[in-house]
């Protein structure tokens, strides 16, 4: 009556275990389904994240390759100029053989040269041919050895004069040639050698011609 039987409490205790197991089924499910949405939830998350990374990779890969491209068309310009403005203006050749011509020039008219040399000899021989035997000592020796040094004093100042205006012309070149083209620093440098050779060998030979330098010795 009050009591249960056995068959009773047995098919009661089946039915808790059956919920039992029901019930721990459904955890687990839900626990799988929890952890499914999850994993889903990192890959979409790793996804993201890996398509960001690429976005961002590409665009520091378009600006890196277009600052490259930039910068050698930049350079292959300016090597165009370069090479526009040096076959344009003068190469330096003519102006480096000036400069050297003009110091060459001023050594000759300090040291002398053959056609300065052959020049006061052959005055010598007119003055010897000219004098009379029976002229004074001071007329035989102007003739004879003041003509000739004269002669070659002309010679030299000649010389040292067309040093000097070969210089000036090399220095003063490059205010008429292209502009912003730079004189090399060499022809600089042996076209003022140049001038400075010729300044003194004309000075000399002015002195020498006039009798101011190394003149006549007094006959009286």
């Amino acid at each position: 009556m009050g009591t249960k039987t056995v068959d009773e409490a047995g098919d009661d205790t089946g039915t808790k275990t059956e919920q039992t197991a029901d019930t721990g089924r459904a955890d687990a499910a839900a626990d799988t389904g929890t952890e499914a949405a999850a994993r889903t939830d990192e890959a979409t998350q790793s996804g993201a994240a890996g398509q960001a990374a690429d976005g961002t990779g590409d665009r520091d890969g378009d600006r890196t390759g277009e600052a490259v491209g930039d910068t050698a068309e930049d350079t292959a310009e300016e090597t165009a100029e370069a090479e526009e403005a040096t076959a344009d203006g003068p190469s330096g050749v003519g102006l480096g053989a000036g400069a050297v011509v003009s110091a060459v020039l001023g050594l000759v008219s300090l040291t002398g040269g053959w056609i300065g040399t052959v020049a006061g000899a052959r005055q010598t021989l007119i003055g010897q041919l000219q004098t009379a035997s029976n002229a004074s000592v001071a007329t035989q020796v102007q003739a004879v050895y003041g003509d000739a040094w004269q002669t070659t004093a002309l010679w030299a100042g000649a010389f040292a004069l067309a040093a000097l205006i070969t210089g000036v012309v090399v220095l003063a070149r490059p205010a008429f040639g292209t502009p912003g083209t730079p004189q090399a620093a060499w022809i600089k440098s042996v076209a003022w050698a140049g001038v400075s050779l010729g300044v003194l060998g004309l000075l000399l030979a002015v002195l020498k011609y006039s009798d101011a330098l190394l003149g006549l010795p007094s006959t009286s």
